[in-house]
């Protein structure tokens, strides 16, 4: 069962508390998330860049996905001949959809911060 006081809490409150995430997702700059993996302590590396572009691209061309499950998938699908799941992990140790969309200045889809998923906590 859904609790919809958090559904609604999702859509009014930023996506993170600590102000890390862009209000506007044009204004990423490749140095905003250099300087941000450097505070998670992880080098912004050719591989971790073309998984966050193209989840831009993806934000882009789609929107904003309506649940992580359904952007997990298709990050998954896509970088599938790297090694999907496993890859996208290692590249994220936080979770590729919580630490990817946050590197690539955009907002996370409502349930992404819950503990029971996308994030390895």
């Amino acid at each position: 069962m859904y609790d919809i006081n958090k559904l609604i809490a999702a859509e009014a409150m930023p996506a993170c508390e600590a102000g890390a995430f862009l209000s506007d997702i044009e204004d990423w700059t490749e140095t905003d998330a250099r300087r941000m993996a450097r505070m998670d302590g992880l080098d912004l590396t050719d591989e971790r860049l073309d998984v966050i572009c193209w989840m831009r691209d993806y934000f882009a061309d789609c929107g904003q996905p309506n649940n992580p499950r359904g952007l997990s998938h298709a990050m998954e699908s896509a970088f599938a001949e790297q090694g999907g799941r496993r890859y996208l992990y290692h590249l994220f140790p936080q979770g590729p959809v919580l630490q990817g969309c946050r590197l690539a200045g955009l907002p996370t889809p409502a349930g992404t911060v819950d503990r029971s998923f996308g994030t390895v906590h």
